[in-house]
C-alpha cells in the first residue's frame, strides 16, 4: 500500500517546525504541490483564525484537515490531545514526543485538560518535547535515556522538567547522557524551593551551573503578577544558577498587556540578557552551551 502524500501547513514558523519540501507556511503558490491531503497544524490557540484562512486557501489543492494542540473544537475544547507521534511530520527531524498529557492541575495550563500522562512508542531523536517527561514511569524514562545514549547529538529536554518530581534515580539515568540543555519551570511561588533542590542535584551530578545548559522558564504576566515580582523571580533563578527564560502568559487570543510584552522581550532573548545576569551571578559565561 502506497502512503498518502501529505502537505503540512503551519500558521507560523518556529525552531521546531519542519523545513522539507512538503512543509508550507503560506497559501499555495501558482505551482501548488501534487498531494493527496493537506494538514494544517495549529500549535497556538491564537493562530486559529490564520489556520482557518490557510485551510480555505488550500482546499483547491487537496482535502484539508486541521488539528494540533492549539486547535479548539467542540470535541476538543482544550485542543487536540494527539496520539502516537510520527517523527518528522509536524516537528523537524530530531524533535520527538514520547508521551502526552500531565497529571497536574495547573490553572494556567491546558495540557492536563487534554488528559493525564499517556506513554507512546519511543522514536529516535534527541530533543524531547514531552509535556512532563519526569511524570512518566521509570521504565519509560529509562528507555528514553537508553535511546538518547545512541544519538550523535547531545540530548535536549526542551519540553521541560518538573523540579518537584526530579529524583535520585532520574539523576542516575541523566548521568549516562551527553546533555546539551535541560529546561525547568518556575510557574507558581511554591516551585522555588524545588528549583533550589534540583539545582543542587544537578550540580552534584557534575552539571556545571551557569553555562546556559540548565535553563528555567519563568511564567510572567499572569493573574495578580507585577513587573517587580516577575523581575525578582527571574533574578532569583539566576542566583540559583539557571539561565532564565521569561514566558509571557497570554489569553486565548494571544493578547497581553503592552508593558508585559516589553518586559518579556528583555528577558526572553538569550543574546540580550547575558550582561544583565552576569551582574547577578558571575558564574555565567557569554557563550552558548559552554
Amino acid at each position: 500500500m502506497v502512503d498518502s502524500v501529505i502537505a503540512r501547513v503551519f500558521p507560523r514558523k518556529t525552531m521546531a517546525t519542519p523545513e522539507d519540501n512538503l512543509a508550507f507556511y503560506d497559501v499555495p503558490g501558482m505551482f501548488a504541490p501534487t498531494v493527496d491531503e493537506v494538514h494544517v497544524s495549529v500549535t497556538f490557540t491564537y493562530d486559529q483564525a490564520t489556520a482557518k484562512e490557510l485551510a480555505y486557501q488550500w482546499e483547491r489543492v487537496a482535502p484539508v484537515k486541521i488539528g494540533g494542540p492549539g486547535w479548539i473544537t467542540e470535541e476538543y475544547p482544550y485542543g487536540d490531545p494527539g496520539g502516537a507521534f510520527t517523527p518528522g511530520r509536524y516537528l523537524r527531524p530530531g524533535y520527538i514526543i514520547t508521551s502526552r498529557g500531565c497529571n497536574n492541575r495547573c490553572w494556567f495550563c491546558r495540557v492536563w485538560r487534554r488528559g493525564e500522562i499517556k506513554e507512546y512508542p519511543i522514536p529516535s531523536g534527541w530533543n524531547i518535547l514531552d509535556d512532563n517527561i519526569l511524570a512518566t514511569s521509570k521504565e519509560h524514562f529509562s528507555k528514553v535515556c537508553d535511546m538518547l545514549k545512541k544519538q550523535k547529538n547531545r540530548a535536549e529536554f526542551t519540553g521541560g522538567f518538573e523540579a518537584k518530581i526530579l529524583s535520585e534515580w532520574h539523576i542516575e539515568k541523566l548521568k549516562q547522557l551527553r546533555i546539551e540543555r535541560i529546561y525547568f519551570a518556575y510557574d507558581t511561588p511554591d516551585d522555588y524551593k524545588y528549583l533550589q533542590v534540583a539545582a543542587e542535584m544537578m550540580r552534584d551530578m557534575g552539571f556545571r551551573l551557569g553555562a546556559h545548559r540548565m535553563r528555567c522558564y519563568v511564567l510572567v504576566g499572569a493573574k495578580k503578577d507585577t513587573i517587580e515580582k516577575a523581575q525578582k523571580r527571574l533574578i532569583d533563578v539566576v542566583r540559583l544558577g539557571y539561565f532564565p527564560m521569561s514566558m509571557l502568559y497570554k489569553n486565548n487570543d494571544g493578547d497581553a498587556d503592552g508593558s508585559w510584552v516589553k518586559f518579556n522581550t528583555k528577558w526572553a532573548n538569550p543574546y540580550t540578557i547575558n550582561a544583565k545576569i552576569k551582574q547577578i551571578n558571575p558564574e555565567f559565561k557569554n557563550q552558548e552551551g559552554e
